[in-house]
């Protein structure tokens, strides 16, 4: 099964042009600030970002994986939600071995 040059080549930059859009919005990025904080669908967003943020963060040390400008536990209750859900649907893709 061949893949051609095209439709690969559309694959790969329809694959950077998302990742540039989602990463627009990652903790640290200037976007909150103390008056104005990261809230409950924040917490949501930063936690399904948090791998990408990491791997950035390794970079550019003003990125972290947890916005720091937060409203408290309302952020820290979405942030949850977001990585346990997020983390945890992988396993509903796993084959699960039948005894």
């Amino acid at each position: 099964m061949k893949i051609s040059f095209i439709k690969l080549l559309s694959v790969s930059l329809l694959i950077i042009a998302m990742l540039m859009i989602l990463t627009g919005c990652i903790p640290g990025d200037g976007r909150n600030t103390q008056q104005k904080p990261a809230g409950f669908f924040w917490g949501i967003w930063h936690g399904w970002m948090a791998p990408i943020s990491l791997i950035i963060g390794i970079f550019d040390d003003r990125i972290r994986i947890y916005e720091v400008f937060n409203k408290g536990w309302t952020y820290d209750f979405g942030y949850y939600i977001a990585i346990i859900s997020g983390f945890g649907s992988i396993s509903l893709f796993r084959k699960k071995d039948k005894k």
